[in-house]
């Protein structure tokens, strides 16, 4: 199962920002195009008030500040020049996060969606929509938000596809900022499919693929989850990728690039389960040659290694 896809996290609220130009931007997807990534993800237009391209919503309404280079543009620019694919990821003002209401995300997204597509829908490497609110289990108002948002996105640019990346509610699915690794309270695998295939029954019309994030279970998990997984999206006519973290969720320092050997254990995994497609959180920061992270580069050796050997 080789990796064809990576999500791009240039707001970076939880992970080290790189402060690259275009000139390490372009030289990072020769990297992911080496070793056959064909599909770039960005994760978020926005945190809060940082945002990845001038928006005059978003600096108005919500007081954002004013990007000092359009990374939107400029990821779209680079896709055309590698021939990649870019899905566009929608804003995330933390308000949700802060109340639980998913109708704040809902009420921005409307004005942002068709903001980006006028400004942008122009470049032929604009691919689909990443619809970026995580989420787990029956997050409320989760599934509403992600079928109005979805059929706007597909609505506005000629049915478009959109993609979600949803976490599963294992032992390791804890809080960036807790200093625990795991928990004691964490779904059954009946559990997980009976409220998956709620959540599925609601969105599938506006939801084209599902990655669910195949960090937050344990590696003897891996099998019988993405097996309900695979079964759901087949049952609902999605597409079934999964999500396969480059970082390691299992040490006490947040985040670091993962052993290898975990890396290979959870794309095994999916290609036994027989998803359609591998994206990674992320290249950038755990796979490239040129991340902070030396040991990213050796990751990157190990990995290519792995594809080579497949071939």
């Amino acid at each position: 199962m080789k990796i064809t896809g990576t999500f791009i996290d240039e707001i970076s609220h939880d992970i080290p920002h790189q402060n690259w130009g275009r000139e390490e931007w372009d030289r990072d997807f020769q990297h992911m195009k080496s070793i056959g990534i064909d599909t770039v993800i960005m994760i978020r237009s926005g945190y809060r008030n940082f945002i990845t391209y001038p928006s005059t919503f978003l600096q108005s309404q919500y007081g954002c500040y004013e990007p000092p280079v359009d990374l939107v543009e400029m990821f779209l620019q680079l896709a055309e020049k590698h021939g990649l694919k870019f899905y566009f990821g929608l804003y995330d003002s933390g308000k949700y996060w802060d109340t639980g209401i998913m109708q704040y995300e809902i009420d921005a997204n409307r004005y942002v969606i068709d903001e980006v597509w006028s400004k942008y829908g122009h470049y032929s490497s604009f691919a689909g929509w990443y619809l970026s609110m995580e989420i787990s289990r029956k997050t409320k108002g989760a599934a509403t938000a992600f079928r109005v948002l979805g059929e706007q996105c597909k609505g506005v640019s000629n049915n478009l596809p959109t993609l979600i990346s949803p976490w599963i509610d294992g032992k390791k699915a804890v809080m960036a900022s807790s200093s625990n690794l795991s928990k004691a309270d964490v779904v059954s695998l009946q559990e997980h499919e009976r409220e998956w295939d709620e959540i599925f029954q609601e969105i599938h019309h506006a939801v084209d693929a599902v990655a669910f994030q195949d960090g937050h279970i344990d590696y003897h998990e891996l099998e019988d989850f993405f097996a309900v997984n695979k079964k759901l999206a087949d049952r609902y006519g999605m597409s079934c990728w999964t999500n396969a973290e480059s970082f390691d969720r299992d040490m006490p320092i947040k985040f670091l690039p993962i052993k290898f050997e975990k890396l290979r254990l959870k794309l095994e995994a999916a290609r036994k389960a027989g998803y359609d497609k591998a994206i990674t959180f992320e290249f950038s920061h755990f796979m490239s040659p040129q991340s902070a992270y030396l040991q990213a580069g050796h990751l990157f050796n190990r990995y290519k290694e792995y594809i080579d050997n497949l071939k």
